[in-house]
This record gives structure tokens, C-alpha cells and sequence, in this order.
């Protein structure tokens, strides 16, 4: 086993090679440890598993674990990771839980699975998780299977609610297109659709482990070329696409793909004195524009991050570009890309024009997400170093006006800004930049990238 499969916001390898049945036994086992220190008299622990094809036998090995400690396991089967946060909310037929284990490898290939833990409504994240991975590393404990759980149907309980939240959608004279990619949304989605009385075509709805139609990550362009194509035909007002566990979404028309700090920037517009938390990638048009009626902050890139603060701030959501949006206003301050999807459809209800706000916007050149390759060891040393050299640059570089360090490094300059961060799931550095002009932008991105290299 590994000790990098326990990372900053959840627990992830590839599965038999990293997540082996004694290692997720003891996971199991360990956590629900936890859990009983919180509360000592502790009766349920959720679990949910997406549709990758070993999460149900990954699941039997964490129940075995649970079980162990004392802890009964209430089985959601196969849900979006919002439906399995969605259990620590509601009454579960009665049985109140604890702590929730949402089995999901998100938007990683076929092999990879892992865990998004969560414990009294609250991410278990960070040292929590090093810990964890502590205590599993250092147990010879042999675990023998115990596989009984209890049946719940979470799944229905998020349909009704869903429906009943957005009745009052009128929306007779639009169409619209998802695209699951034959992930986790395709459990719930039509469901919610139907009791809507909406018109839709649904792609990729099947969940399908193997993803046989393409990668379920909608924040890379070549996962959204199918639904450009059904948009591309004009029978459609909107389109949306799911990540694998459908806690991540897009939105696009015709014309546009309206990235996570756009969004955020349209719906802060229909809130009350609304208070928006942005990730340090978040244009800073969004920033700047929120602050004229209400109040932007900017924070560390992380759902688990962003779950925190929002508690602390008691933000109206929160938002990253990649499409985590997390709904505090009128919902439970956690990332669900469907709840978004009908936040987003209930914009049009209210007569929104996507298109048409999108065009009125100050344009920007931001350059896409670029990822540098690193190792675990040395990307926080690249960022102190960046640092540093931050505080003598070069003649020759771009006047600063401000420095922002909240997660790795945002630089500010007098016509746009530069972003390097550490991952801190991967062995990469993630950048971005953004100016009033492509030339300029393309300048932030070789001053900024050329302190790393001397």
C-alpha cells in the first residue's frame, strides 16, 4: 500500500494495486474508530458507491471494516456522491447517521476509486485523512468479512426533494440536453426531469464503469464534443455534462461553455446581498463584480476547503471554475451538480438569457488550465522558491500591485493576474493567467513561469 492514496480532500489509488482488501478493511475499521470518539454511541455510517465496475466490492471490504468497530453500515447502493451527502441531512427511514463514506474515483480513469469521507456533516479531510492513513499503515490487524447492512432507498428521498424544491420551474417552452457520461447522474437524473415535467434527451445515461463513450471529466474540451454536437443542431436552449460522480458540472449553449466563476457570477445576481466564495482560478471579473452589490471572497482550491468555509462565513455558495458549485443558500453547503442543474434551469424561469449576460461581461483573456509535472517532494518547494523570488524580481518584470497567497501564488498586475498552485492531489503545479488582452496574458504566463527556471 501506499501512503499517497491518503491526499488532501479524500482517500484515492487504483483499485486491488493501491486499494487492496486489507488496506480498505482497515480503512474502515480505523475510521469508524473515529467516528465512535465523536459519538460514543454511534449507530450508522452511510455508504454509497458510484458506477465504477469494483466499487461494490470495494464496498464490502469497508463494511467489513465498520462493522468491526461496532458501527452498522445503512446501504445506499449506487448514487451520485450529492445523494450520499444528501443521507447526513435527512431522517434515512428514521435512522440518524453519524459519518458518511461516499465510494468514487470522481473523474479518474476506469482503475481508480477511493473515498469522500464525511463526519457530522463536516468534510474529513487533511491531517484528519494523514492520520487515518497513519494508523492503517502501522495495523497488522487481519479483519474477517462481515458484509450485513441495512437498506436504505436515500436515492427516492433526493428524487422528492428535488422535485418538490423546483415545482414551480415553468419551463414548457424549452429543451434541453445532459449528458451523463455514463456516470453516477444517470441514477437520478431522469427521475427528476420527469417530475418536472421538462423537455429533455438524455446521453450516456446508463452508468457504466468502463465509460465507453468518453472520459468523465467535463472540464477537459474534448469530454463535451458530443453535447456541442446535439447543441450545435439548435433544438436545445441549454446543455449540461456530469463528472463520474456528478458533484461537478457544465453548462453550455450554442455558443458558449459558461465556466464555474461565471456561473457563480449569474446566480449571485438572483440572491440577496449575496456572499460568493471563489477558488484562486476564479476570473477575477467574478470578484470584482460581486463586490459592486455584495461580497466575493477568495479562498484555497479544495471541496473540502470550500465546504469549511463556507460554514465559517456562512457564504449564500461557493464556487471553482472546474464546476464544484456549492448551494448554502436554500441547501446544505455542499457541491451537487444537480441541484445546480435546476439552480441554472431556474435562471431561465426567471427569464435569464444566458447568451446575452455572458456577452455583456468586460472581456478577459484567461488561458486554460495548464498543469506542470512535478513530484510530491518538490511542488511546495517550487512555491516557497516562487515566493521568494517574488520579493526581488527581475527588472525587466511586470509592475506588481499585489500578491495573494491563500493557495500557492496569485500575482496581480496592473492589467491582469498569475496563478502557480500546488496540486494537492497530484504531483503538479496548476496554472493560470488572465489579462484584458491574449498578448498580455501570454506575457504574465512567461514572466511568472520563467522565475521557476532561474
Amino acid at each position: 500500500m501506499s501512503k499517497s492514496i491518503f491526499r488532501e480532500y479524500d482517500i484515492r489509488g487504483i483499485f486491488e494495486q493501491e486499494l487492496s482488501e486489507g488496506t480498505v478493511k482497515k480503512i474502515g475499521y480505523f475510521f469508524a474508530k473515529e467516528v465512535l470518539k465523536k459519538f460514543p454511541i454511534a449507530h450508522y455510517i452511510s455508504v454509497g458507491y458510484d458506477a465504477r465496475t469494483h466499487s461494490p466490492q470495494l464496498q464490502k471490504w469497508l463494511t467489513s471494516g465498520i462493522n468491526k468497530a461496532g458501527i452498522a453500515v445503512l446501504d445506499m447502493g449506487l448514487v451520485a456522491t450529492p445523494v450520499n451527502y444528501f443521507s447526513n441531512y435527512i431522517s434515512n427511514d428514521g435512522k440518524e447517521v453519524h459519518a458518511s463514506i461516499m465510494i468514487t474515483g470522481s473523474h479518474n480513469p476506469p482503475e481508480y476509486n477511493g473515498f469522500k469521507i464525511t463526519i457530522d456533516k463536516t468534510p474529513f479531510f487533511g491531517e484528519d485523512i494523514y492520520a487515518l492513513g497513519e494508523k492503517v499503515l502501522a495495523s497488522d490487524n487481519e479483519i474477517e468479512d462481515n458484509e450485513t447492512t441495512i437498506n436504505i432507498d436515500t436515492k427516492q428521498a433526493y428524487i422528492d426533494y428535488m422535485i418538490k424544491a423546483f415545482s414551480h420551474l415553468n419551463l414548457n417552452d424549452k429543451s434541453f440536453v445532459f449528458d451523463c457520461g455514463n456516470g453516477a447522474a444517470g441514477s437520478v437524473l431522469r427521475a427528476i426531469l420527469e417530475g418536472l415535467h421538462l423537455n429533455f434527451t438524455i446521453m450516456y445515461e446508463e452508468p457504466d464503469g468502463t465509460f465507453p463513450n468518453h472520459h468523465p471529466d467535463p472540464s477537459e474540451v474534448e469530454t463535451l464534443e458530443d453535447i456541442k454536437k446535439e447543441l450545435a443542431t439548435g433544438k436545445y436552449d441549454l446543455g449540461f455534462a456530469y463528472d463520474g460522480d456528478a458533484d461537478r458540472i457544465a453548462v453550455l449553449s450554442s455558443k458558449y461553455n459558461f465556466k464555474g466563476d461565471v456561473l457563480a457570477l449569474f446566480f449571485s445576481r438572483f440572491i440577496e446581498n449575496p456572499i460568493v466564495i471563489g477558488e484562486v482560478k476564479c476570473s477575477q471579473i467574478m470578484y470584482d463584480t460581486i463586490n459592486t452589490y455584495g461580497k466575493a471572497i477568495m479562498y484555497k482550491t479544495g471541496h473540502s476547503n470550500l465546504k469549511v468555509k463556507i460554514k465559517e462565513t456562512n457564504a449564500s455558495f461557493a464556487a471553482e471554475v472546474s464546476g464544484h458549485i456549492f448551494f448554502n443558500d436554500r441547501y446544505f453547503g455542499y457541491d451537487d451538480a444537480i441541484y445546480s442543474t435546476l439552480r441554472a434551469l431556474e435562471l431561465l424561469h426567471n427569464g435569464f438569457d444566458y447568451d446575452a449576460e455572458y456577452e455583456k461581461l468586460p472581456k478577459l483573456f484567461s488561458t486554460d488550465e495548464i498543469n506542470i509535472d512535478t513530484t510530491e517532494e518538490q511542488k511546495f518547494q517550487i512555491i516557497d522558491a516562487l515566493k521568494e523570488k517574488l520579493t526581488n524580481p527581475p527588472a525587466d518584470f511586470p509592475p506588481i500591485k499585489e500578491i495573494i497567497t491563500v493557495d500557492g501564488v496569485r500575482v496581480v498586475f496592473e492589467q491582469g493576474w498569475g496563478l502557480i498552485r500546488a496540486s494537492n492531489t497530484t504531483p503538479k503545479l496548476v496554472t493560470r493567467f488572465e489579462a484584458m488582452d491574449e498578448d498580455t496574458a501570454l506575457m504574465y504566463q512567461e514572466k511568472l513561469l520563467g522565475l521557476m527556471v532561474h
